[in-house]
């Protein structure tokens, strides 16, 4: 089915809208990016309301239809748009270990993301707690545990990959993945960046996030100075 008009309300910097932007270029689909800052004044605010009065992002508007969650934003495009279900199986058990990893990423690797940024970015810490960044090497192990394969489920893309590499890709410039003891990780991520659509819709993203947490820490300390 050839997609109406999506509108795809969004942030570059914003690991799940990155997911998200992953899985259409994987598609070949175009999207109608709008880009938010979720902050006040933002003169797309009132369209956005509108579309999602719950405020998160990223949000699908498929012709009136809303999607709101990364990952029913990405299950829904393959869904609807793919020409086969090769980024979301249909068969039980790849499709089982797709939403595995899914949960993987959202309960564990994303999760974790935001608990080690948000006392920086929201709370104006000038230093990331030694417990909370053991949690990231953690999750780490986890996903290394998880690579059994080229691809987080077999031997192909599917919308896991997309998911994990959108919070892995910046949680590594912040704190290093260490190739000796996370070789399967380093190699998926490899893999991951090869992608021709890589740099554009995860790659740039992924460091600007970095980038802006690194920044905001700095900042913080300076008050101290």
């Amino acid at each position: 089915m050839e997609p109406s008009r999506l509108v795809l309300y969004t942030n570059r910097k914003s690991p799940p809208c990155r997911a998200v932007k992953l899985t259409a270029r994987a598609l070949g689909i175009e999207l109608v990016e709008k880009e938010m800052t979720l902050l006040r004044g933002d003169k797309l605010m009132e369209e956005f309301l509108k579309v999602n009065p719950q405020q998160t992002i990223p949000v699908l508007d498929d012709g009136g239809i809303v999607i709101t969650a990364s990952h029913a934003i990405t299950i829904y495009l393959v869904c609807k748009y793919g020409r086969d279900d090769g980024l979301y199986p249909s068969e039980l058990v790849r499709r089982a270990r797709v939403h595995t990893a899914l949960h993987l990423e959202a309960g564990v690797i994303f999760s974790r993301l935001s608990f080690l940024f948000e006392p920086v970015i929201y709370s104006g810490k000038s230093y990331f707690h030694s417990d909370r960044i053991e949690h990231i090497r953690k999750a780490y192990r986890l996903l290394e545990d998880s690579l059994v394969d080229q691809y987080m489920v077999g031997e192909s893309l599917t919308i896991a990959d997309f998911s994990c590499i959108s919070s892995i890709a910046t949680l590594v410039g912040v704190v290093p993945l260490d190739e000796s003891k996370f070789p399967k990780s380093t190699a998926w991520m490899r893999r991951m960046q090869e992608l021709p659509y890589y740099e554009e819709a995860n790659g740039t993203g992924a460091l600007e996030l970095a980038e802006f947490v690194l920044g905001k820490k700095e900042a913080n300390a300076s008050q101290f100075l």
